[in-house]
């Protein structure tokens, strides 16, 4: 059922890596029927074209050149959002290895973060989303309605990206460092570090099943936004 709102209806998820944000974000926007806006994926996909482009990962001016001619879409989809780069889509290609690192370099640019955060509130402005992310919270929608803090044991996290990346992938310790490297960057970059909003629920879902954690996410939006069941 779509929540019964004055005005439309704003979820913040944020965390750490491998703390199950992409899934619990899916699951509560399928539940309240709204719109599920995925930061990751926005960034993997920009860091993709980066990658395309033989840009320079480290270079803010270059990407910030970049980033004006780039288009970037999310298309609802029964199974999770479909990405669209440039009008060709790449939602699978997002989630390989090598995006996944260049995204979280290409992410720590102040311009960069600027640039995405305006396309992700025009994309949040006309309807009810739930979006999932790193500083969605204490940046993107600081207004928004319902803040969770997803996080979870290193250790956890680790395991949980590593069965996610499937056979063929990086060995679990190898994960689980590039997991803490990730996690030090977005903790000290100084556009945006990674942390909970003053007003941010917190949930560690270390020792919680996916099932748990859904369950806590969705009692939190209906009982403070009265969205009923």
């Amino acid at each position: 059922m779509t929540a019964n709102l004055s005005s439309p209806l704003v979820v913040a998820i944020d965390g750490p890596a491998g703390a199950g944000k992409s899934t619990v974000a899916a699951r509560v926007a399928a539940r309240f029927g709204l719109l599920n806006l995925e930061s990751g994926a926005m960034y993997r996909a920009f860091a993709l074209k980066a990658i395309q482009t033989d840009s320079d990962l480290d270079d803010r001016e270059e990407l910030g050149r970049l980033a004006e001619r780039t288009r970037i879409r999310l298309l609802p989809a029964p199974l999770g959002n479909r990405v669209f780069l440039d009008d060709v889509e790449v939602t699978k290609r997002i989630r390989e290895p090598d995006v996944t690192a260049a995204a979280s370099r290409v992410s720590v640019h102040p311009a960069i973060r600027q640039w995405m955060v305006s396309m992700q509130r025009q994309l949040g402005a006309s309807s009810g989303i739930v979006m999932e992310g790193r500083d969605i919270g204490t940046k993107v929608f600081p207004d928004a309605q319902v803040k969770i803090f997803l996080d979870a044991a290193a250790e956890v996290r680790g395991q949980r990206r590593y069965q996610q990346n499937g056979p063929g992938a990086l060995p679990a310790e190898s994960v689980l460092e590039q997991l803490r490297e990730r996690d030090r960057r977005d903790r000290t970059r100084a556009e945006s570090p990674l942390q909970p909003a003053s007003d941010a629920v917190i949930i560690d879902s270390t020792d919680l099943s996916l099932e748990q954690v859904v369950a806590r996410v969705e009692a939190i939006v209906s009982e403070r936004l009265g969205a009923g069941d």
